[in-house]
């Protein structure tokens, strides 16, 4: 069966990656169309004026995650297939794109051929999962039997990622400006909230139920 062709949405803030995306998708027979965007306001704004079948998006935008936009083209309507393009993510990260519902996870150095491959194959309506940047699963063992959990604030998420890159609490606090007092009680805090007592299990807790920020 054939499809259809493609209109691909590219949003990444690296000029230099995104016009060379374009110029290889630009060559493909199968693909329609090819719009470039720098920031995810910019995205927004085309996903409501023109259809798109996939969008291609950094997960690293600067001052916020791909995993952000991710939920806001959601509420806006938008129906389409995700797939992430990134350079590398930490299992938390991760476990929050797949909840909100990304198509796939490809990394940046793999080849442009499997790139393509891998756009055709979420347009489809496969899952592209890089196993190098997949979630660990079966992280049930050793967690607390609470059911729910209070979703994070942006601080205590910040906190969070931090002890996720194995940061100390001195290191955090130079990290995100906040004081050693503060990071202890906002930890503290992801320790009530979830039910745990260490930082192993406030990880792989994190992870299982895919910890998200309160909407702002």
């Amino acid at each position: 069966m054939k499809m259809q062709p493609l209109r691909v949405l590219l949003l990444d803030d690296h000029v230099l990656f995104r016009e060379g995306l374009r110029r290889l998708l630009a060559t493909e027979p199968d693909i329609e169309s090819v719009t470039e965007c720098g920031a995810s306001a910019d995205a927004l704004d085309v996903l409501a004026r023109q259809p798109i079948d996939v969008v291609l998006l950094d997960f690293d935008l600067g001052g916020e995650t791909g995993a952000g936009f991710v939920a806001r083209a959601h509420d806006a309507g938008y129906t389409g297939k995700i797939l992430l393009v990134t350079a590398g993510m930490i299992p938390l990260d991760v476990a929050v794109a797949r909840r909100r519902g990304v198509s796939g996870i490809f990394l940046k150095h793999s080849s442009p051929a499997m790139l393509l491959d891998a756009i055709r194959h979420v347009a489809r309506g496969g899952e592209w999962m890089d196993s190098r940047v997949a979630a660990p699963d079966g992280l049930a063992a050793e967690l607390p039997a609470q059911e729910t959990t209070a979703a994070l604030t942006e601080r205590e998420l910040q906190v969070l990622r931090s002890v996720f890159e194995g940061l100390t609490n001195k290191e955090i606090a130079h990290k995100t400006g906040a004081s050693q007092s503060s990071v202890k009680a906002t930890l503290q805090r992801l320790f009530e909230k979830t039910g745990v007592r260490t930082r192993a299990q406030l990880v792989r807790i994190a992870i299982e139920r895919s910890l998200e920020t309160t909407p702002r």
